[in-house]
């Protein structure tokens, strides 16, 4: 997929979640802090204004993150990518961490609802197994956000938030291929080799195994990738490569 995705979040496509506060913690007043606190000044944003603000302040951490990487990255480095000061970022968000939850969050929709809603619109189970198995891998190593979802995987077991959506990723990757696999297996497109659930693993496994070595810049190359889940999947009973008459 081609699709500028920092430019998605900026577009205000994405929902968010409200602020991250802990329950009673008093508003930081926030001094003009140049585009992103403006018209904001002593008095609590409109809540269209304060989203858009919001989702500018992703858009700056996930450009930050993709110069930087998540292990350098730092508050001062999402600030300056924004344009503004430590402070303008910490009237919406208690610290880094909550920037990186909700950037993590927004993130995951490209292989999660944002891949489920393509898959969705193809006919049959080979069409939509193909579809999900190229909207889940990284378009190449130039791939930034797809680079920014491995490494947050990094972040799982050190922060409940961060393993949070880990999990629920894998979840919704793992259900997705269940979802096309039984649908093939009723139709008659497929017939699996193996336990559907096991397949269904398997295909998320190669997707993250291959997308990491992709965004790495490794030997393997995203032909490689495609040529070698499309055998996988052949040997399996559900060949997507072939078209039913």
């Amino acid at each position: 997929m081609s699709r500028n995705w920092f430019a998605f979040f900026r577009e205000g496509s994405l929902g968010f979640s409200p602020r991250h506060r802990r329950s009673g913690a008093p508003r930081r007043a926030c001094p003009d802090e140049g585009s992103l606190a403006t018209g904001i000044l002593a008095g609590m944003a409109r809540p269209s204004t304060q989203q858009r603000r919001r989702r500018e302040v992703i858009a700056a951490a996930l450009e930050a993150a993709a110069e930087h990487g998540l292990r350098d990255l730092s508050l001062t480095d999402v600030a300056n990518q924004a344009g503004v000061t430590r402070g303008a970022l910490l009237y919406y968000y208690d610290d880094l961490d909550a920037i990186l939850v909700e950037a993590h969050a927004a993130g995951m929709q490209r292989v999660g609802s944002e891949r489920a809603a393509l898959v969705a619109q193809q006919e049959g189970a080979r069409a939509k197994l193909a579809t999900a198995v190229a909207a889940g891998l990284p378009n190449g190593p130039e791939d930034a956000l797809m680079r920014l979802l491995y490494e947050f995987d990094v972040l799982a077991g050190k922060s409940p938030l961060h393993d949070e959506l880990v999990q629920q990723l894998y979840a919704e990757q793992l259900a997705l291929f269940r979802s096309i696999l039984s649908e093939g297996v009723e139709s008659g497109e497929f017939a699996l080799t193996g336990p559907l659930d096991d397949i269904a693993m398997n295909f998320v496994a190669l997707e993250d195994a291959y997308g990491l070595h992709i965004v790495a810049g490794g030997s393997i190359t995203l032909e490689d990738a495609h040529r070698a889940i499309a055998l996988f999947a052949a040997q399996a009973g559900a060949d997507y490569m072939s078209r039913a008459a």
